[in-house]
């Protein structure tokens, strides 16, 4: 199997530009990382198209154009540390270790956590780090972080996570109100979380709370 299949990943950077994608950091990002390894056998023809992929524990790999609008609302740097919550596979996690200067990600499933860990170190992807934890706790251990992102959705807004944001520091999250789900993008300042805009209307699963499950 290539790892990267040129001619589908051409076409999904198109998309992500049609999308408003424009950040040409993030697309590279995307480019480069093979997202066909994170998707499971049977669902490897859709490896490259714009849509949900199913993966274990009854999750789902997220639209690549929705982690393209999400990074690229992050603005991640060079020098930056992010924190994810919500690993998932580890797709988005390894787009985010070509931008930052270290990840960390937080997965609930043990069967998740266990996956995305033997394909980073496939990929020799030595920049993030893994834990198999609640992710609304955050990692109060490794904070203060400059950027924190969720992948799945929450009901209330993230002020516990923000706490872990340097001043200045940016988090992007789907939040849920009123039976409506948006991704909201908030920033610290000082003392204070504001939310500074909203991407849009998503569908992403909401993020369970709880502790860590061994699935």
């Amino acid at each position: 199997m290539d790892i990267v299949d040129p001619f589908r990943s051409a076409r999904l950077i198109l998309e992500l530009r049609q999308a408003g994608v424009m950040d040409n950091r993030v697309l590279s990002a995307i480019e480069r990382t093979p997202r066909a390894i994170f998707v499971p056998d049977e669902y490897r023809d859709m490896a490259y198209d714009n849509r949900q992929v199913p993966i274990a524990c009854g999750q789902e790999l997220s639209l690549p154009v929705m982690v393209g609008r999400m990074v690229q609302a992050l603005d991640v740097q060079a020098e930056h540390s992010v924190l994810e919550v919500g690993t998932g596979v580890g797709y988005q996690a390894a787009v985010l270790s070509l931008l930052a200067k270290r990840v960390y990600s937080i997965e609930r499933f043990r069967t998740l956590h266990d996956m995305a860990k033997d394909t980073m170190t496939s990929l020799e992807l030595n920049n993030v780090r893994l834990f198999h934890a609640d992710g609304l706790d955050g990692l109060s251990d490794h904070a203060p972080f400059d950027r924190i992102i969720l992948t799945g959705a929450i009901s209330l807004a993230p002020y516990k996570l923000a706490q872990q944001l340097n001043s200045g520091g940016i988090m992007v999250a789907p939040v849920e109100k009123d039976g409506f789900q948006h991704i909201n993008v908030y920033k610290r300042i000082e003392n204070q979380v504001e939310k500074l805009t909203t991407l849009g209307p998503s569908k992403f699963l909401p993020l369970i709370i709880g502790a860590a499950r061994e699935l």
